[in-house]
């Protein structure tokens, strides 16, 4: 194999498949690249198992082959050489010879037969997604998927999909977003149905994918393929049936409070200092005009809070964690938030409010119970 690219070429490919190589590996072969010439040029790849990407980027091939190149000693070198074409060959030993301007390395690899193949996606029956709805969604809910290992299924972020409608939902319990985007793409039929993805994956996804693409989605037995001309992203899917979310989303919240969203986030910074490390509890007062905040921690201190707020209903008293609805303003898209509630026990929505957006965006949030 041997092929000249340009310098900021490679660092593109490297940039794009890199950071799906996992840093620890029982398997050595995991730690390199598959680098492969290919008509338009090379074409890299990265796995974990679980994660996989490939990306072509243009290169003059001189030799066709392949080759596993250890991923981050390949970036590192990249990431330094001079801005002069690199010349890039190997020879039947598994010895790869990288030449850039007076630089010259030399690397052992692995045979490309040891690198793991990617997953069966049958992409002739791929549907067509606009890129950036898909972004969207990705955007304003991953956040909400929980980090614990007790629940399997919450670490994954359930992708519903019909002929006219795409929706994503996170939960951890706690917290819940969940955003709705209607479609125009018939071809969406082709592969709907529910599948649950893993947020790193989705990452990999926003990432690499630019908004104004199309891209392809294609199912396998358990993993989900996404492709546009250049690049593929695979991933193992979550098995298992994800919660009835829909009954746990309140319908008959009958108290409304309208807030500047940034002014709301700036006093819960603020309470938090005192709240407590472990719930990050924080009590929240609303009557027709006013917000009050309150925080006691025993062995921290007390402190008090007001804004203005338009509320209608009776006068509440809540208690919330402070990062989780932290976390929840930090997505909404809108200066000002609308938030419902019924009773102090009872789950609160809050939504963005005056958005001139066709998507449907609602979070979810469970209170903490207050001590007096």
């Amino acid at each position: 194999m041997r092929f000249t690219i340009s310098r900021e070429k490679l660092q593109e490919g490297l940039s794009a498949v890199a950071p799906t190589v996992p840093a620890k590996t029982t398997l050595p072969v995991l730690g390199n690249l598959l680098v492969q010439t290919s008509d338009k040029g090379i074409r890299l790849s990265g796995t974990d198992l679980d994660i996989s990407v490939s990306t072509e980027v243009t290169a003059d091939v001189e030799s066709a082959g392949g080759i596993t190149i250890p991923a981050r000693k390949l970036s590192d070198i990249a990431r330094e050489l001079p801005p002069a074409p690199v010349k890039i060959s190997s020879s039947g030993d598994q010895r790869i010879t990288l030449e850039c301007g007076r630089s010259k390395f030399k690397l052992l690899g692995l045979p490309k037969t040891e690198f793991p193949a990617f997953p069966a996606v049958q992409f002739d029956k791929a549907a067509q997604i606009a890129s950036g709805d898909l972004q969207k969604l990705i955007g304003h809910t991953a956040f909400a998927a929980s980090t614990e290992e007790s629940r399997p299924i919450l670490n994954g972020v359930l992708w519903q999909r019909t002929a006219d409608q795409m929706r994503m939902v996170a939960t951890n319990g706690h917290r819940l977003a969940k955003m709705e985007i209607e479609t125009k793409r018939s071809s969406a039929k082709a592969s709907g149905g529910d599948v649950i993805i893993p947020p790193k994956a989705l990452e990999q996804i926003r990432r690499l994918f630019a908004a104004e693409e199309e891209l392809e989605v294609a199912l396998g037995e358990n993993h989900i393929g996404f492709r546009s001309p250049f690049t593929s992203v695979f991933t193992r899917l979550i098995e298992g049936p994800y919660p009835s979310y829909e009954q746990v989303i309140p319908k008959d919240n009958d108290k409304t409070a309208i807030v500047d969203r940034q002014a709301l986030a700036s006093a819960l910074k603020r309470m938090s200092v005192v709240a407590s490390d472990q719930t990050h509890r924080i009590r929240l007062a609303f009557n027709s005009g006013m917000l009050k905040f309150s925080v006691s921690t025993p062995d921290l201190g007390e402190a008090q809070d007001e804004l203005p707020v338009r509320f209608t209903g009776d006068p509440l008293e809540i208690g919330f964690n402070a990062a989780y609805l932290l976390e929840i303003l930090r997505y909404l898209p809108t200066d000002e938030v609308k938030m419902t509630f019924k009773a102090p026990e009872r789950a609160a929505t809050i939504e963005p409010e005056g958005w001139n957006d066709p998507a449907k965006y609602l979070c979810l949030l469970m209170p903490l119970r207050l001590v007096d």
